[in-house]
């Protein structure tokens, strides 16, 4: 059975204002739907207010411009959001590793393990790796020779991280992660393709988030930089010698090419593509689906979308769009005949 915390209990640990019953009990974070009895939910904006009168949760987390808007004790705050995903966590707290190495696990004699670490079942450490202290490593991921991973940092399972890559401190990388695998680099040759040798490396900062079967190139020659602080979803791919800045949010599906350089403080949305050796400033949003084709030098957010119809609408819209030329031709050539006959009207 989970938990149970009073409000007064939550707030004397992460802050804010109680108001109304602090000893109601919280034992779960819901949403205001699915709010039950021993729930707590958070409100941030007023059109909410519907709903969190029928919401069954029994105390709420909200700015102190809404507090008007329940009777039900609530704690006040003034982000309500980030104050909910501290609840959450508090409420959530991670499961508690045991220290040690399994018997099935694979061990380079030469690997420099804290005793503090856990490596689980099937896993296999390369020559030279150091792990930090307090180190979670799932089963069946491979850590190739000389890669570093500094403390708390958690591998979930099968993860990947190729040989020379350094891991900062605390991150958690998900399933699926291949971190360091070669770029994609090659000269054309008399019709053939050479693979060119990528011999850079990866290098993750500290307090970084890899989503599940994400992929970061290594570089060709200089090394693909992830600052401090990135959160990479699902199913993203970072081409070799990018650089994504401190803070940085990239939803899922989203494809960086090569030697790309994003700012600090970005975020792009789910599905966006961002073409090779282009550079973002900082606190750029880009929106879902966009395809950037030049840098972005300004602080801004940027979309580049065509809306969806049905298919023959569409059809009929990229014909047109083949046209532009064209039509832009013919507008200027009957500014200029209207501009005329106004001319022989005076």
């Amino acid at each position: 059975m989970a938990r149970q915390y009073s409000l007064n209990e939550i707030a004397s640990v992460l802050g804010g204002v109680v108001v109304g019953d602090g000893n109601v009990l919280i034992s779960r974070a819901s949403s205001l739907a699915n709010a039950q009895a021993g729930s707590i939910s958070f409100v941030s904006d007023s059109k909410y207010e519907k709903v969190l009168g029928t919401s069954e949760a029994s105390a709420f987390i909200l700015k102190q411009t809404l507090a008007g808007l329940t009777q039900q004790p609530k704690i006040i705050v003034d982000n309500p959001y980030a104050y909910f995903a501290k609840v959450s966590t508090f409420l959530n707290p991670p499961l508690a590793v045991k220290a040690g190495i399994a018997s099935s696990a694979v061990v380079d004699p030469d690997a420099k393990i804290h005793a503090s670490c856990s490596v689980a079942p099937l896993v296999v450490i390369g020559k030279n790796v150091v792990l930090g202290e307090c180190v979670s490593i799932g089963a069946g991921c491979v850590i190739e020779d000389d890669v570093v991973i500094g403390a708390n940092t958690r591998l979930e399972p099968n993860v990947t991280i190729k040989h020379h890559c350094t891991i900062g401190e605390n991150c958690h990388i998900f399933s699926g992660a291949v971190i360091g695998s070669d770029g994609f680099g090659y000269a054309q040759e008399e019709g053939q393709w050479l693979k060119i040798p990528q011999v850079g490396r990866v290098v993750i900062h500290a307090n970084v988030d890899v989503g599940a079967n994400t992929t970061i190139d290594r570089g060709a020659l200089d090394d693909t930089i992830i600052e401090e602080g990135v959160k990479l979803d699902n199913l993203i791919q970072i081409g070799h010698n990018c650089i994504i800045g401190a803070h940085t949010v990239i939803a899922g599906c989203v494809g960086i090419a090569g030697s790309a350089r994003i700012g600090k403080y970005c975020r792009i949305g789910g599905a966006a593509m961002v073409l090779g050796h282009l550079e973002i400033a900082d606190h750029v949003t880009i929106s879902p689906g966009s395809m950037i084709t030049r840098s972005l030098t300004s602080s801004d957010t940027y979309t580049a979308l065509m809306p969806f119809q049905k298919h023959k609408e569409w059809l009929n819209t990229a014909a047109k769009i083949r046209h532009l030329d064209e039509y832009a031709g013919k507008i200027k050539s009957l500014e200029q005949e209207i501009a005329l006959l106004k001319s022989e009207q005076r």
